[in-house]
């Protein structure tokens, strides 16, 4: 069985802070969700993720990036990567890096749920045969995807795995979960490429891209839940799962 071997500490150097678990629902309107799934090279991946954690056999990560129309703070665009794992027997993204074009959003999110997030301009393009997304931090990309020849999917197809945000709460350094839901009004599969992706600007050196798996472009509202539980970093989930929330 493979266990994470990153150093909490480590981690808890650059992890937000949570006053409190009390964030109340949130939806967003209008947005845009891309999503690339890629297998990374097997070569240190359990340095990626804390002890708490399981990598996936074969490793992989995802890219997800978001260009949202309505929110509580005005529009945005974020960008996330997250390593693949499970969480005990569960599927989960864990949180490396992001980065938000609105400040207002970026407090929020970060103060609420716990998203590790800096600035960066995130770039969502659609088009009929391809569609593209990039970010960039003071001018310099740092990511650059597109999906290909895109197919129609039904809206009940795709599936989103719930994030792990590392961050300081009132039980102490924990792993907060988060499981945003997705009402989406439509949905297309395809190719993905990989242009571009400079892993020292996610916090994710040690993840090198070997085979891009799938990509997702879907729309619709997406939902901020209420925190339900988090996790202990350094100890397994069925000894270190708490629950916070109804």
């Amino acid at each position: 069985m493979l266990i994470g071997t990153a150093d909490p500490e480590v981690l808890a150097a650059h992890a937000p802070t949570l006053a409190d678990f009390d964030a109340e629902t949130v939806r967003l309107e209008g947005v845009d969700t891309f999503q690339v799934f890629c297998e990374i090279e097997r070569a240190g991946t359990e340095a990626l993720v804390p002890p708490g954690l399981h990598p996936t056999v074969p490793p992989a990560l995802t890219w997800t990036i978001q260009r949202v129309s309505e929110s509580p703070w005005g529009p945005f665009g974020l960008a996330q990567c997250r390593i693949e794992c499970r969480s005990g027997l569960r599927q989960r993204g864990f949180l490396r890096g992001g980065f938000i074009d609105n400040p207002e959003a970026a407090t929020a999110l970060s103060a609420g749920w716990g998203y590790r997030l800096e600035a960066g301009d995130v770039l969502l393009e659609r088009g009929y045969h391809a569609s593209r997304v990039s970010v960039r931090v003071a001018g310099a990309l740092v990511l650059d995807v597109s999906l290909e020849d895109p197919d129609r999917l039904r809206p009940e197809d795709p599936h989103f795995v719930a994030n792990l945000h590392i961050a300081h709460t009132p039980n102490g350094l924990r792993l907060v979960q988060v499981e945003p839901g997705f009402e989406i009004e439509r949905a297309e599969r395809g190719r993905p490429r990989i242009h571009s992706f400079d892993a020292e600007s996610w916090h994710s050196v040690g993840a090198r891209p070997a085979h891009p798996v799938a990509a997702l472009l879907v729309r619709g509202a997406v939902t901020l839940p209420a925190l339900r539980y988090v996790c202990k970093p350094d100890v397994l989930a069925f000894e270190g799962s708490e629950r916070v929330g109804g």
